[in-house]
C-alpha cells in the first residue's frame, strides 16, 4: 500500500500506543509502526511477550516500551495509562486493538457474559481516550484509531454481544471526533472482517471458518499504519476493509 508523502507526515519521533499489542493486530501493527520509525509503548496482559517484542523493535533503532497491562479492569485503566504517560511522555498515535470475541446466542447468554465483552470492547476503550486527551488537548494534535469490525454494521448469527460492542465502539469514535476535532484531535475507526489471528481460537469463540480467506494481520497492520501517515490536515474517519471472497 503506497504510503502519504508529505513533510507535515514526518514520523521520526512520534510515538504510537498499541493496546492488544502481544499478539494478531495488535503485535503486526506494532512491527508496522517501528518499521515506520515510530517509538511505540506496547500495552497487553502478557509482559513476556511484550519484552520479547519490544527487544526486537529496539532493534530497529526505535525506542519500545513494554508494560503489561489488563484492561478487562476498566476502573484501573485510565490511572494505570495516565501513570504510563507521565513516564513515556505524550502519546501522538493511540491504537486501540484490544478487545474480545464471543460466540452465543442472545436468549441464552449470561448477563456477566454480556458486561465482559461491553467492558473490553467498549469501556476500556473509553478510558485509554480519557488518558490520552489531555496531553493531546494541551499540544493540539493527536491520532486516535479504534479498531472495530464488520461486524458492527452487519449481524451475524451467535455474534450478538460482539456486534454490538462493536457497533456502540464506532458510535463511540464518532462521538469523540465531533468533540474533539476543534482540539485538533482526528478519530480512525477501522473495520476490518475476518483475520486470521488467535481470536478463532479463544475459549469464547466457537466458529468454524476458512483462515486462509481471511485477511493477515499484517495487512490489517499496513492499512492502520496508512490511515496514521496521512497528513494533520486530512483523516480517513471510518475505514471498512474486507476480505476479497467477503467478510467470512
Amino acid at each position: 500500500m503506497a504510503q502519504p508523502n508529505s513533510a507535515s507526515a514526518s514520523i521520526a519521533v512520534r510515538t504510537a500506543l498499541i493496546t492488544g499489542a502481544s499478539a494478531g493486530i495488535g503485535e503486526a501493527t506494532a512491527r508496522a509502526f517501528a518499521q515506520a520509525g515510530f517509538n511505540v509503548v506496547l500495552i497487553a496482559r502478557s509482559q513476556a511477550k511484550l519484552t520479547a517484542l519490544a527487544q526486537e523493535l529496539t532493534a530497529l533503532g526505535v525506542d519500545a516500551q513494554a508494560c503489561a497491562i489488563d484492561l478487562a479492569e476498566v476502573d484501573q485503566v485510565k490511572p494505570q495509562i495516565t501513570r504510563l504517560i507521565a513516564h513515556t511522555g505524550p502519546i501522538d498515535v493511540l491504537v486501540n486493538n484490544a478487545g474480545m470475541g464471543y460466540t452465543a446466542g442472545l436468549g441464552e447468554m449470561p448477563l456477566a457474559d454480556w458486561q465482559q465483552v461491553m467492558d473490553l470492547n467498549v469501556t476500556s476503550v473509553f478510558q485509554m481516550v480519557q488518558a490520552v486527551l489531555p496531553s493531546m488537548r494541551a499540544r493540539a494534535e493527536g491520532l486516535i484509531i479504534n479498531v472495530a469490525s464488520i461486524a458492527a454494521q452487519q449481524s451475524f448469527a451467535n455474534w450478538g454481544a460482539y456486534g454490538v460492542s462493536k457497533a456502540a465502539l464506532v458510535a463511540l469514535s464518532g462521538a469523540i471526533a465531533a468533540e474533539e476535532s476543534a482540539h485538533g484531535i482526528r478519530v480512525v475507526t477501522l473495520s476490518p472482517g475476518a483475520v486470521n489471528t488467535g481470536i478463532w481460537d479463544s475459549d469464547t469463540v466457537n466458529a468454524d471458518y476458512d483462515k486462509t480467506a481471511m485477511l493477515s494481520p499484517e495487512t490489517v497492520a499496513q492499512t492502520i499504519l496508512y490511515t496514521a501517515l496521512l497528513p494533520p490536515s486530512a483523516v480517513i474517519s471510518h475505514l471498512t476493509l474486507t476480505p476479497s471472497q467477503g467478510a467470512f
